[in-house]
């Protein structure tokens, strides 16, 4: 069973006894209207519950295993999944995942990080944690999306890029600066979801985008709150410290320009309604690849520099 913060645990109590109860009266007319006013209260106790959550709060929704990932995005907005593998120097990374498909009647690219649900799948995505032929193969990707004229559409959902040591021997900081280099470089229109964990350089090296948006309960930050902890502090137990420090939340990233638009999550999180959550993100997705798609190529590369250009800018 998945871990259930404490702050949610009175929610998630509540929609378990409706869930249990739905299946014991089936589907019966009558009971309609007092179950619709049930999961009305439920609601109102998730967004009194969810309007004054902690920094650290939201790092831990961020992180739950129902929230919908990558693929799930690609099997419920897109058509015509093709998934393309490996790095074509060294191997392929499962951590991230990429290919070509029809989103909205319009070919685009798609490049993101993949979690597992299960300790097996986990392991086979190292956790979303991605190698340098992680990164090689988003490089790549972003190539072909240039060459052939297509959209980017990246999600990002990771704690960071993998710290190993074989890591770093094939150069997993120069893979990172490297996609980095070419999604700047790029005159398609790049638009970058962070839909859970956004963390350092792994989720920057997918976020070089004309627009960013984040959804509600996501966070994104240089580093992880117990990264952060441990190299300031020495001290995990200052996590929560690190993460009303860090500024992670997407309020305070929209307030500093960080990302251009939060897409809101259903109360209690977007693992309580995957359907509605993924609505939201098409809605937004489509909006800002319209926007884009009015510029020319050099105005949509001209445009990501100068949205890069401006962050920590500050007026006296």
């Amino acid at each position: 069973m998945a871990h259930v913060p404490s702050f949610e645990r009175p929610v998630t109590y509540l929609l378990d006894r409706i869930r249990e109860l739905r299946q014991l009266v089936g589907t019966d007319p009558q009971t309609a209207p007092e179950f619709g006013r049930l999961e009305e209260n439920v609601s109102h106790l998730a967004r009194q519950v969810y309007s004054g959550l902690t920094p650290i709060e939201r790092v831990a929704i961020s992180r739950q295993a129902g929230r919908p990932y990558t693929l799930d995005y690609v099997q419920n907005l897109c058509t015509d999944w093709i998934e393309l593998c490996g790095d074509r120097c060294f191997g392929d990374d499962a951590a991230i995942v990429g290919g070509v498909a029809r989103y909205r009647d319009r070919s685009v690219v798609l490049v993101g990080h993949q979690k597992g649900r299960t300790t097996k799948d986990n392991v086979k995505r190292n956790f979303g944690m991605s190698n340098p032929e992680g990164y090689r193969k988003a490089e790549r990707l972003y190539r072909l999306a240039e060459r052939f004229r297509l959209p980017v559409i990246t999600f990002i959902d990771t704690p960071g890029a993998y710290p190993g040591i074989g890591a770093e021997e094939r150069g997993q900081s120069e893979a990172i600066a490297s996609c980095i280099e070419t999604l700047a470089m790029l005159t398609v229109p790049v638009v970058a979801t962070i839909i859970g964990e956004g963390g350092s350089g792994g989720a920057l090296a997918l976020g070089v985008a004309n627009r960013v948006l984040m959804l509600e309960y996501a966070y994104y930050s240089v580093i992880t709150p117990e990264g952060c902890a441990s190299i300031l502090w020495k001290d995990v137990q200052k996590v929560a410290e690190a993460a009303f420090q860090l500024h992670l939340s997407a309020p305070e990233l929209y307030e500093l320009s960080v990302v251009d638009e939060i897409i809101a999550e259903p109360a209690g999180g977007a693992h309580c309604d995957k359907e509605l959550t993924t609505t939201n993100v098409d809605n937004a997705l489509a909006r800002t690849l319209e926007q884009l798609g009015k510029l020319s190529p050099a105005e949509l590369r001209e445009d990501r520099y100068q949205r890069f250009r401006k962050l920590g800018a500050f007026a006296q």
